[in-house]
């Protein structure tokens, strides 16, 4: 039985299979990504400038079709799609424009006379390995950078992603990537390994939970491969005394609950200083309370389903386990009695130590929420996860969001805003939350050979 389907997360019935890729297609894949590799890292600049910019074009002319897609495979509901397609064109616009700036050779000053540049290169066929919770977006943020440097692309994507999957290898042949420049594979665990091992591919990225992102450092670590890492996340939304509270519950509630939840640098835990608990607890799970989820082809819903039934029952162990040790459910906290994949928004408070919620990353609609007396209180708990993502700050005294920022071991600080994205700002994190930066003028420098060349006179 094929891994690589789609199980309509609102109706749980399956619509569609794929066949995994044979060996022989995957050997096949490699030399095209190898041969492509030759030709297109010696193209011209304004070319890969050119096929970018039509890659981004074609996102937006199919920005309907596209969403529809990803609102079958995974529930996003039909509006989140269409912005993730906004950001995904963004994102291919931004490398189109500024890639070439990224390229420019970087003059160096020289002791000994003579002259010495720094030269930004590919290095060769890439392995990606991506995530179901964003499907373009998380491919827009590996394709885009590398194939600007000139590297060539193998894309696994997550199994219950296939049509999108299928969707964005047509974008890059009409935009006129030569063959073999990005290849998807329905690939299985074990042909992936084999992927990773070839002497062809120099670097693997991977977004996804942290036991996938240890296997592949692992065996990338056997072949001397480079890795790039976005796992997981528990990030701290916090509190510190914002005069406008109206406004940072909305900022907590969209940051927590968009998506349902299913992003890793979601507002996960809700950190809030004493004198505020209480109105801040009180408005918020209002809030929560009065979302419904629903069909996520309607243009009116806010949170649809959750990716799978996997993903509903892991929740809830999660939740039934803190409320056996004492957390108190102010909202939500179990699945709905319906077909498919779904969950109550919840809101958890009195979480403590021994709870799996409080060292764990709850990955879907659920927020827990945390009393502290002092700032520095609040810093600790912060930092009290194997996490290291993100983080958001509310209050309106300026020093006070510089101090805390930092003292956050994260490797993203957001303040009066819950953590988002941009094309132009790098993305990642520190501790378990992986290696390297994908995004900006940083995500362009992770697979990049820096290349000196000295010319003494």
């Amino acid at each position: 039985m094929t891994a690589y389907k789609v199980v309509n997360p609102a109706t749980g019935q399956t619509e569609s299979e794929f066949p995994e890729a044979t060996d022989v297609e995957i050997q096949d894949a490699l030399d095209r990504s190898a041969d492509a590799y030759r030709t297109w890292r010696a193209s011209d600049v304004k070319d890969r400038v050119a096929v970018l910019e039509r890659v981004a074009e074609l996102y937006a002319e199919r920005k309907d079709e596209l969403a529809s897609l990803i609102t079958r495979e995974m529930g996003k509901p039909v509006t989140q799609a269409r912005g993730e397609i906004d950001i995904t064109v963004s994102i291919y616009r931004y490398y189109a424009e500024n890639g070439p700036g990224f390229l420019a050779d970087e003059e160096l000053d020289v002791v000994a006379g003579g002259s010495a540049v720094v030269r930004k290169e590919g290095i060769g066929p890439l392995l990606g390995i991506m995530p179901w919770n964003f499907p373009y977006y998380q491919v827009a943020r590996f394709a885009a950078p590398n194939l600007m440097l000139g590297n060539t692309i193998l894309l696994k994507h997550a199994p219950q992603c296939p049509e999108s999957a299928l969707a964005m290898e047509k974008i890059f042949r009409d935009a006129g990537l030569p063959d073999g420049a990005y290849i998807n594979l329905f690939a299985s665990n074990e042909q992936v390994s084999t992927i990773i091992a070839d002497p062809r591919v120099q670097g693997i990225s991977l977004t996804g939970s942290e036991r996938a992102g240890a296997a592949v450092a692992e065996q990338a670590g056997r072949h001397l491969k480079k890795v790039v890492l976005e796992l997981g996340g528990s990030d701290p939304f916090l509190v510190l005394r914002p005069a406008d509270l109206d406004r940072t519950v909305k900022n907590a509630f969209f940051g927590r609950y968009g998506n349902a939840g299913q992003a890793c640098n979601a507002a996960k835990r809700i950190i809030v200083l004493a004198d505020q608990y209480e109105e801040f607890t009180r408005k918020f799970a209002e809030t929560v309370k009065g979302v419904t989820p629903g069909d996520p082809t309607e243009e009116g819903t806010f949170m649809g389903p959750l990716s799978s039934r996997q993903a509903v029952e892991n929740l809830a162990a999660q939740i039934e386990d803190a409320v056996a040790n004492g957390a108190t459910l102010l909202a939500g906290g179990k699945p709905l009695d319906r077909e498919g994949a779904w969950f109550e928004p919840t809101v958890l408070t009195n979480v403590g130590p021994g709870m799996r919620a409080f060292q764990e990353e709850l990955f879907g609609p659920a927020a827990v929420i945390y009393k502290v007396e002092t700032e520095d209180e609040a810093v600790a708990l912060a930092n009290n996860t194997p996490y290291g993502l993100g983080a958001a700050i509310a209050t309106d005294d300026p020093e006070r969001a510089l101090r805390v920022a930092a003292q956050l071991d994260t490797g993203m600080v957001y303040v009066n805003e819950a953590g988002g994205t941009a094309a132009e700002l790098p993305f990642g994190g520190v501790k378990r939350s992986g290696i390297g930066r994908e995004l900006g003028k940083y995500g362009m420098e992770e697979f990049a050979n820096k290349k000196l060349v000295r010319v003494r006179r």
